[in-house]
């Protein structure tokens, strides 16, 4: 049988409890008189002064006729809430560990951390005459208390049972003791929760019952979606320079989300981080600054502006808990505006938030780009322009392949991948054709331009959030297939002959976006000449001897090739640092102990396809490869290479034949599937 409480306001079911659960809080039980003051009297029908009735009598009638409850067994009385008087005599020591303390006002409540209907101050609440509870709430003087839908879920319990108890203590009398009248018997109908039952009902416990009142739902059925605004950054500063519809989007804004620059811009005062920690930049909108921050719930008030009167909300880092809360938001019926320096589309916030939560649920409102307003400054057409993003990025491969196109880029950056970190980068690659124009705080009171070749701007120091344009002044210098020997800086020698490496490429079958290993690289000459079939991927050199691996960063200087990377180290154990391989060559190494360890490690790593081409000249090597890819079940190809080269004699030509190689190429298979009722083998 189900029981029913009367709370003001509401009514829950509670659960009914065993005999030893009756047992245990028959101990703790408040006396008949309050509970009757509590569930018969409702505040406001008396004074302050007035005593009220402990209806006693009628109490122990009702429970007298329940058959589920014997009258003489006060274990048997159901569990009902009820709230304790506050005694006068209690002094400070008692109130401390008191079970049940005396009723608290909104200030002592449990605060709702960042919650996002809180716009008004509490003066507003207080002159309000209307409860926001329930309607027999009594009005305070300092502040009304915080309904339940203002808290958080797991205090919703606690707020309606601490508003209970100061509805109770209002109307009791300060007095230690009050002469008890009947109360009328209109005001007293029987109750279910009065007579109680002994029948087992598996009901959940009062707070989860209190919480599922409150569950979110959204307040609207197809919610507006969120606007994504783009800012031209040469635009007159603060709100006042805003067009009029740009400045209508914000003053009716609920929350505007953006970097703290943006925020500060528009609020006019500095904005506090609500944990004091103050990060590096990270990338906002379009290379814009925005410092990072814990992420979470950081929504400020309103500023003091009398046009914004959105709450203000920070682009922080990570973004997985803003991008909650920003979908929280709009399904609440908040209209969410957020903020972007240039065009939100380019590297911006809004590619981010179409992804994440679709193109339906967000609307793209463009603005002038910085790559736009660079170019429109150098009156260069920006159509051929390559536009990368450094702006709280470290992967420079997109510019290592990038300056190889014969073609103007524009580099947005960062304090960590500033102006002069990128021409150091380039120069030290052999990328030395282009020149730069650098400009700082565009658009700004400040801004600074600057136009300089690499060189110098490499000696340079620039600031945070620069826009980098590079202008080629010269072509673009490659390697090319069939790299003669003099063109390069080659040690003692040591260099694949030119028919072996057009062969070795050949078994490679190198794609362009490949990751290319070249262990045993020795003057870099395969790897550079890979680096052509590679050009939108990387190549990485590997040698073990320094001497060779300061030769292969001269021949990269040379021919420019920015997408070869130099490793010095000792295989296998610098391998498990590299980049996960599509193709390898191994040009040596495996003459010694560590052969079968370098292939097993190079197979682990490549995908299903991925080829390994290894040359050989000893008869050593030869077998322990042939062997270890038998064993492994990979098929082989097998070439031997045997080329002869004209050289002057006597007046004449003759062919001086070169040294044998072979070549081992091997691809990895796809794992054969396991069929259905097969045994597995050595059963």
């Amino acid at each position: 049988m189900k029981q029913q409480v009367s709370l003001p306001g509401f009514a829950v079911p509670t659960h009914t409890p065993d005999t030893q659960t009756r047992d245990d809080d028959a101990a703790n039980a408040v006396p008949a008189e309050a509970l009757a003051a509590g569930l018969l009297e409702t505040p406001g029908e008396h004074s302050a002064e007035e005593p009220i009735t402990h209806a006693t009598a009628d109490v122990d009638e009702q429970a007298a006729d329940s058959p589920e409850f014997p009258a003489d067994d006060p274990a048997a009385a159901p569990n009902i809430c009820a709230v304790a008087e506050p005694a006068a005599t209690c002094n400070a020591a008692d109130a401390d560990t008191a079970r049940v303390d005396a009723p608290i006002t909104a200030d002592e409540a449990l605060p709702c951390a960042d919650n996002a209907n809180t716009e008004t101050a509490d003066a507003d609440a207080s002159d309000s005459d209307e409860p926001l509870l329930m309607d027999s709430a009594p009005a305070s003087t300092d502040a009304a208390p915080a309904t339940p839908a203002e808290l958080p879920a797991e205090s919703a319990a606690t707020a309606a049972t601490n508003t209970l108890a100061a509805n109770t203590a209002q109307a009791a009398p300060e007095a230690e003791s009050a002469p008890a009248i009947t109360a009328p018997a209109a005001a007293t109908p029987a109750s279910p929760a009065v007579a109680g039952t002994a029948e087992q009902d598996d009901w959940p416990p009062m707070s989860e019952m209190l919480q599922s009142f409150f569950v979110f739902e959204p307040t609207t059925v197809a919610p507006e979606p969120i606007t994504v605004m783009g800012l031209d950054c040469a635009r007159p500063r603060g709100l006042a320079g805003l067009a009029e519809a740009q400045r209508q989007l914000a003053e009716q804004a609920d929350v505007i989300c953006a970097g703290r620059m943006l925020l500060e811009e528009f609020s006019g005062s500095s904005l506090e981080s609500s944990n004091g920690a103050t990060g590096g930049a990270t990338s906002g909108t379009d290379g814009s600054s925005t410092e990072s921050h814990p992420a979470g719930d950081q929504e400020n008030p309103p500023a003091a502006g009398p046009a914004l009167k959105a709450r203000l909300l920070p682009l922080t880092t990570p973004l997985e808990p803003l991008l909650t809360r920003l979908s929280q938001l709009r399904a609440a019926g908040e209209r969410v505006l957020v903020l972007a320096d240039g065009d939100p589309l380019l590297f911006g916030i809004g590619a981010t938030l179409v992804r994440r939560m679709g193109p339906d649920a967000v609307r793209l409102l463009p603005a002038v780009s910085s790559l736009q307003q660079a170019c429109a400054r150098l009156s260069l057409p920006w159509h051929k322009v390559i536009c990368l993003s450094l702006h709280g990025r470290d992967d420079l491969r997109p510019l290592n392949v990038a300056c190889g196109k014969n073609a103007p880029l524009c580099i947005l950056t960062d304090a960590r991948m500033s102006p002069d970190v990128l021409a150091r980068h380039l120069l030290d690659r052999g990328v030395d054709w282009f020149d730069a124009h650098i400009f700082e705080r565009m658009g700004a009171a400040d801004e600074c331009v600057s136009h300089l070749s690499l060189a110098d701007a490499a000696g340079r120091e620039f600031g945070p959030a620069c826009t980098m344009v590079l202008i080629p002044m010269a072509p673009a210098r490659r390697p090319h297939l069939g790299l003669d020997a003099d063109q390069l800086a080659v040690d003692r020698g040591l260099i694949s002959k030119k028919p072996v490496r057009a062969a070795a490429l050949a078994l490679l079958r190198i794609e362009a976006g490949h990751v290319v290993w070249d262990l045993g690289s020795g003057s870099g000459a395969v790897a550079l000449e890979a680096s052509v079939l590679a050009h939108e991927g990387r190549v990485i050199a590997v040698e073990r001897s320094a001497g060779r691996a300061m030769g292969i960063q001269e021949n990269r200087r040379r021919f420019g090739a920015a997408n070869v990377e130099v490793r010095l180290g000792q295989a296998p154990d610098c391998l498990p640092g590299l980049p996960d391989p599509q193709r390898v060559f191994i040009g040596g190494g495996l003459s010694g102990d560590d052969g079968d360890d370098i292939l097993g490690h190079v197979c682990l790593r490549l995908p299903v396809g991925g080829r390994v081409v290894v040359s050989c000249v000893l008869l050593d090597s030869f077998s322990l490869c042939r062997r270890f890819f038998e064993d492994m079940g990979w098929p082989v190809e097998i070439l031997q290479i045997s080329a002869s080269e004209g050289k002057s004699l006597g007046g004449d030509v003759h062919l001086a034949a070169m040294n044998p190689v072979f070549l081992l190429a091997a691809q990895k298979p796809a794992p054969a599937p396991i069929q259905s009722g097969a045994q597995p083998e050595g059963r």
